[in-house]
C-alpha cells in the first residue's frame, strides 16, 4: 500500500456506514481487499453483516476472498445469515460462497436457525447446505432450533432429514436441549414416544419456563455504533455512555412478554459446551443481549388426592 493503512477501527465504522468513497480510495492506494476491523472481518464480511450489497461488490471486484474467515472462523456468508440478509446471501451463493464447510465448524445454517430466520434458512437448504452439519462442540442444527424453541424451524430440518439422534461431545441431543429449555412440541418432534413420555414424568413436579435467547434492542446497537463514531473522530463520548446504560437498564425493567414481541436480530452468537458436564452448554449473544424467559403456556401440575387427616 502507498500510503499507511487506516486504522482498524476507522475502516469499520466507513464500511459499517456505507462509506464507498473511503473504501474505494483506500482500496485503490493498494490496500489489501481482505483487510481485517476491529470487529466482524474484513469490508465484504462488514458489508454482508449490515446487507450492503454495492459495497459487497467491490470489496469482491478488488479480489476479496468470498469464504475469508475472520479470527473466530466466521464468513461473510455467516454473517448475511445471523443478520437476516437474504438479499446478500442469495448474491453470495450466486457468486460461489461455500454453503458447507469441512469439518466439524459453524455453518451459515447453524447461524440462521439460531437467529430464527426461516427464510434464509429455506434458501441455504435450497442451495444444499447440510442440515445435520456440526459445531466444533458436535452441535447440531437442529439443536439450535430446539434450544431457542424455533418449531417451524424444527420440522422444516426434520422434514429435510437432519439426524434427530446426533449427538454433541457430551452426549446431548435436540430432544435434550428442547425437554431442558421447555420447549415441548420439539421434544415431541425430535424424541421418541417413550422417551417423550418418560421425560415429561421426570419434569411434571418441576417444568422449565419456555427459554429463548432475547437480543438486545435496535437502539442499543445504534448507540453502541455512535460511541464507536465519536471515539474515532477524538468527541467526548459521555453522554452517549449514559444514553447506552439508561437504554441496557430499561431492558431488564421489561416484563419478559414485552422483551418476546418481535424482537430484532441477534448481533453475534458464541456457545460452548463442557465436556462430561450435561446440561452446561452455553449460548451467549454478544453486544448486551440477554437470555429471559420467553411468555408461554407451562404444562400444568399434576394434582395428587389427598386423603383427609383422621
Amino acid at each position: 500500500m502507498r500510503g499507511a493503512p487506516p486504522d482498524p477501527e476507522r475502516f469499520a465504522i466507513a464500511i459499517e456506514l456505507g462509506d464507498q468513497r473511503s473504501a474505494r480510495a483506500w482500496l485503490d492506494e493498494g490496500l489489501d481487499p481482505d483487510f481485517m476491523a476491529d470487529r466482524i472481518g474484513s469490508g465484504l464480511m462488514i458489508a454482508a453483516w449490515e446487507g450492503d450489497i454495492p459495497m459487497m461488490e467491490l470489496f469482491l471486484e478488488r479480489g476479496a476472498d468470498i469464504d475469508r474467515t475472520n479470527p473466530v472462523d466466521e464468513q461473510a456468508l455467516m454473517h448475511a445469515a445471523w443478520k437476516g440478509r437474504i438479499e446478500a446471501v442469495r448474491w453470495l451463493l450466486d457468486r460461489g460462497a461455500r454453503v458447507n464447510r469441512d469439518g466439524l465448524r459453524w455453518s451459515a445454517l447453524h447461524y440462521a436457525v439460531f437467529a430464527g430466520n426461516a427464510d434464509v434458512a429455506r434458501l441455504l437448504i435450497e442451495r444444499g447446505a447440510d442440515v445435520s452439519a456440526r459445531s466444533p462442540n458436535g452441535s447440531t442444527v437442529l439443536m439450535m432450533a430446539a434450544r431457542e424453541g424455533h418449531d417451524e424451524l424444527a420440522k422444516l430440518l426434520v422434514e429435510r432429514g437432519a439426524d434427530t439422534t446426533a449427538s454433541n461431545e457430551i452426549g446431548e441431543d435436540a430432544a435434550a436441549w428442547a425437554i431442558r429449555h421447555g420447549h415441548y412440541g420439539i421434544a415431541r418432534l425430535v424424541s421418541s414416544r417413550e422417551r417423550f413420555a418418560d421425560a415429561a414424568r421426570n419434569r411434571a413436579d418441576e417444568p422449565p419456563a419456555a427459554v429463548r435467547s432475547i437480543p438486545a434492542p435496535a437502539r442499543m446497537d445504534e448507540l453502541m455504533r455512535a460511541m464507536r463514531i465519536a471515539q474515532a473522530d477524538g468527541r467526548p463520548i459521555d453522554e452517549l455512555r449514559r444514553a447506552y446504560l439508561q437504554a441496557f437498564d430499561e431492558l431488564f425493567r421489561q416484563p419478559p412478554a414485552v422483551m418476546a414481541e418481535e424482537p430484532p436480530l441477534p448481533e453475534a452468537l458464541e456457545i460452548t459446551a463442557a465436556r462430561g458436564k450435561p446440561g452446561r452448554e452455553k449460548a451467549t449473544i454478544v453486544y448486551g443481549a440477554a437470555k429471559r424467559p420467553a411468555t408461554a403456556a407451562k404444562p400444568k401440575k399434576r394434582k395428587r388426592k389427598v386423603s383427609p387427616k383422621p
